[in-house]
């Protein structure tokens, strides 16, 4: 799938493959979440106890980033997944083996180092082959293609259990890392070249760290889409808590709720897309973070309510996940768009925010008082809010430039 193309386009065949690994953190974040009530009862802790295992993983792919991406740089795209992907596999097998919660959150930790691997490589090869606009492009097929995950993940997840245990759904997710093995070893080819190739010791990784977070040009659109990517990471932390215990509904319902929201991301990612050769990259960002804030503002608006109707805070759930249809391509793509043979680093440098971002509100979560809604209208609120104001500093940065 190494073809020789123009800046602005790329294979369908090449974006599904980088989806494929891009969907590995959706499948394993959200593949399980219809079974945090059957762990729990397991474990005899609680559902949100067990949700504590989200964070640990968010934790991991925050770490594993930083390391993959320099790692990319220097050796290539290839050879990092090969060790990323199986140390997912075989963490994926100690997950069965969890005896407590305690147990399980390290072997998610561990599944999130290996898994986080294809993320960054997928990011980077695309930077590798295309310039902005076809990025954003690229970025935006990616997200449409990869939304098929956290769509499917909680229905497959739902019919795993109806007739295995919980154990049966982690030894699927091991399953679906050695197809990825196999595709990458038939299918990758190497995207980035020996001689574009950075030689860094590790004082100079972390020289670069530091001069990729200094670049305005990078630093302004990655706090862009690391805030407004905080509101899906509140609501995948809140969801079996909010859904399934405040408001009933069973696993496989809750799978259904859970895919329409992750469809809209689908959705706004296509109307982005078609929106590329109409609305300039800033614009597409702005109406993107201003459907999170709206999202959000209902989300919290129901929290505050009594008894808020079901429909009311799907709504609200549907507008703060699907904005990130829009607000994350274009954030990616601005953020991207300098970074050259550096890709891998600046990559890792957004990923590990991102989770960072999806950590912080997890813990951030469990020390908020009141019921599960209103703690997710909370943290999305702030999130959103936040998102909102580092857009107009892209939009700032960028009118300085052209000035």
């Amino acid at each position: 799938m190494s073809e020789s193309r123009l800046p602005g386009q790329y294979s369908i065949a090449w974006i599904m493959l980088l989806a494929l690994l891009t969907a590995l953190g959706p499948l394993s974040i959200d593949m399980y979440l219809p079974a945090l009530p059957q762990m729990a009862s397991d474990f005899g802790t609680t559902t949100r106890m067990v949700a504590n295992t989200l964070p640990a993983y968010f934790l991991g792919l925050a770490i594993g980033q930083l390391v993959y991406g320099p790692i990319s740089d220097r050796i290539g795209r290839k050879a990092p997944l090969y060790v990323g992907l199986t140390l997912y596999v075989v963490a994926s097998a100690l997950c069965v083996l969890a005896q407590n919660e305690w147990s399980l959150i390290l072997a998610r930790l561990v599944q999130a180092l290996g898994g986080c691997v294809g993320v960054v490589i997928a990011r980077a090869a695309i930077r590798d082959r295309l310039d902005v606009q076809g990025s954003a492009q690229a970025f935006s097929s990616m997200m449409i293609v990869m939304g098929i995950a956290p769509i499917a993940a909680p229905a497959l997840g739902a019919m795993v259990l109806e007739f295995f245990h919980w154990q049966a759904i982690f030894w699927l997710l091991a399953l679906i890392g050695c197809v990825c093995l196999l595709c990458i070893h038939f299918f990758f080819d190497e995207t980035l070249a020996p001689e574009k190739r950075l030689k860094l010791s590790p004082y100079q990784v972390v020289t670069l760290y530091a001069a990729i977070f200094k670049d305005t040009s990078f630093r302004f659109p990655m706090l862009a889409g690391c805030l407004t990517g905080g509101v899906l990471f509140s609501y995948i932390s809140s969801a079996s808590s909010v859904l399934m215990d405040q408001y009933g509904l069973g696993q496989q319902q809750f799978a259904y709720a859970f895919g329409f929201n992750a469809l809209g991301i689908m959705i706004v990612s296509s109307i982005n897309k078609k929106l590329v050769s109409k609305l300039g990259t800033m614009t597409r960002l702005k109406i993107g973070g201003f459907i999170q804030l709206t999202g959000a503002a209902l989300v919290l608006l129901s929290g505050l309510i009594s008894d808020a109707p079901i429909a009311m805070v799907m709504a609200g759930l549907f507008l703060a996940v699907s904005g990130l249809g829009m607000t994350g391509p274009n954030a990616m793509a601005l953020a991207m768009s300098r970074q050259g043979a550096r890709a891998g680093t600046a990559s890792a440098i957004m990923g590990s925010m991102q989770f960072g971002c999806g950590l912080l509100g997890g813990v951030i979560l469990n020390f908020l008082v009141w019921n599960a809604l209103l703690n997710m209208g909370i943290m999305m609120m702030l999130f959103s809010g936040a998102g909102v104001i580092a857009i107009f500093a892209v939009a700032r940065q960028l009118k300085l430039q052209k000035a």
